[in-house]
């Protein structure tokens, strides 16, 4: 095992991609599911021929480009090129089709739209079209062919300044998407802050598996320079595929969320007598709730640390990141520290500051926090005067300075005026034998104001649970009379967006829905 070498530093992605090529430049990047690898001295080559490629076509500073893409390697070439030119890039996951695409696009002003021709059996590319149609000036590049590169010999120097060069929109699990600003200064930030946590090595393969096009996705690969890592990705999630995937390549640090993780577990259960991946220090997860059995199992089984969790949002990324060598009720209950120079205050519905350990909503100041919406019509609402962020999160911070997202400011159900958390619920009922996943939602009643509706999804789709046998196992862990479900509903899967969180929208519509048939 080699030492580990200090994590670079720089002022911009493509100075950062320099440095790393020039500190390690035969050290492998990346690999994908096909085997095809790259070093960092060819990733940083690559990325210059493809900005003259780009620049040829027009593309330069503050060009928008709008780019939808699956986690190839082509797609890490392409955002690295996109940063050279200093142009002003809109990455957009895979599942957003043609209304929400085109939203995006108008609000955002983009001049270019990358997409494959076609992907799982979608036409990106006649979609696009059908976009530029519409909207005055949008053009389309497809990669049916690859991207366009050409003789970087002309580039011009990297442009400088702090200028917001990323637009990244939020899930939009629930209410209209929103895009938020983002300087490279503060994308890097995000990243430090994972390099100080996790401390990742050249040593390290670190499962990728977010889309690359999501915020995380990004700075995984801006981490990886820092710290000299590789990177494991694949374009498609397959558990027994990605796990082959992951042990041929030697995986160390596992991800990239709890629905990877639920995976990748049944894949070991299946395989009782050989460890999945025996070289595993920790999986690192984030952005959905869990119950903190899921933390022991994946030690006992997985191995490694097992759970190491992390924080952030679109608007203000990697803001927190539990370590490999927390104890394990940190890595079983709460969601890492703050990174450096990252300011949380809890503040009580009243707004005054919580006491240690007490719940309220989560607002931060960081260097990685975002420099405003596109629409700077949201921005007055989202800060206050010291520009601290409302993140909309509920969570308590303790006395050592762990935080622990307990869940969403909006996502209380108000059941005969008294406040159910959601969160609560669900981490009661994940732990029900029985229930592959699971979820609750408020819907509307007649009597109560709201009432708490379970949605699950039981391991034996012919034997389902009974709303009775459910409740009874909540009373049974100390859940309040008060907030057990009302109602149940089977489904064989729970609608989640990129990032493994439930889509509640889509179930409430289509609960509501369904009363209204009734």
């Amino acid at each position: 095992m080699s030492e580990p070498s200090p994590h670079l530093q720089a002022d911009s992605v493509w100075e950062l991609v320099c440095r790393r090529a020039a500190a390690t430049p035969g050290a492998l990047l990346v690999v994908d599911e096909r085997r095809r690898r790259m070093t960092f001295a060819e990733f940083r080559d690559s990325v210059e021929r493809v900005a003259a490629g780009l620049a040829a076509r027009g593309v330069g500073r503050g060009t928008v480009v709008s780019w939808q893409l699956p986690s190839w390697i082509e797609t890490i070439v392409l955002f690295a090129a996109l940063s050279r030119l200093g142009a002003v890039q809109n990455p957009l996951i895979m599942m957003l089709r043609e209304p929400e695409v085109e939203f995006i696009c108008r609000q955002a002003g983009s001049r270019l739209l990358i997409v494959p021709e076609s992907f799982r059996r979608f036409e990106h590319g006649a979609m696009a079209h059908s976009l530029a149609a519409r909207l005055p000036g949008l053009e389309v590049l497809t990669t049916g062919a690859g991207l366009p590169e050409a003789d970087p010999a002309a580039l011009p120097p990297e442009p400088q300044g702090p200028e917001a060069r990323w637009l990244f929109y939020t899930s939009g699990t629930t209410a209209a998407a929103k895009g938020a600003k983002h300087t490279d200064e503060g994308l890097l930030a995000a990243a430090r802050t994972f390099c100080t946590a996790i401390e990742p090595t050249p040593d390290d393969r670190i499962a990728a598996l977010a889309p690359l096009a999501h915020v995380g996705g990004v700075l995984h690969v801006l981490a990886a320079l820092m710290a000299g890592s590789a990177l494991i990705i694949n374009d498609v999630f397959e558990p027994a595929a990605s796990a082959e995937l992951l042990r041929d390549e030697g995986v160390t640090l596992g991800g990239s969320g709890v629905p990877f993780l639920q995976g990748f577990l049944r894949e070991q259960r299946a395989r009782p007598r050989e460890r999945l991946f025996p070289s595993m220090r920790a999986f690192l997860i984030g952005g959905a709730p869990r119950h903190e059995s899921l933390h022991y199992e994946t030690r006992d089984r997985l191995g490694g640390a097992g759970i190491s969790s992390g924080y952030g949002l679109t608007e203000c990324p990697f803001l927190s990141w539990g370590r490999p060598d927390d104890g394990d009720h940190e890595h079983a209950t709460a969601d890492g520290q703050p990174g450096p120079e990252t300011r949380v205050r809890i503040v009580r519905a009243d707004g005054t500051r919580a006491d240690a350990g007490e719940i309220g909503e989560l607002w931060v100041r960081a260097p990685q926090l975002t420099v405003g919406y596109v629409d700077s019509g949201l921005d007055k609402a989202a800060f206050d005067a010291e520009g601290f962020f409302r993140t909309g999160d509920l969570a308590s911070l303790d006395g050592r300075g762990y935080l622990t997202i307990t869940g969403r400011l909006k996502d209380v159900i108000i059941r005969n005026m008294e406040n159910v958390s959601a969160r609560e619920v669900e981490d009661h009922l994940l732990a029900v034998p029985g229930l592959a996943d699971a979820t609750v939602i408020g819907l509307p009643d007649p009597d109560t104001g709201e009432r708490v509706c379970a949605v699950v999804v039981p391991v034996d789709p012919a034997s389902p649970p009974e709303l009775g046998e459910i409740c009874a196992h909540l009373r049974a862990r100390g859940l309040n009379t008060r907030r057990l479900p009302v109602q149940l509903e089977i489904l064989a899967e729970l609608p989640r967006n990129a990032m493994g969180k439930v889509v509640k929208t889509a179930l409430r519509e289509r609960f509501l829905e369904s009363a209204g048939r009734a």
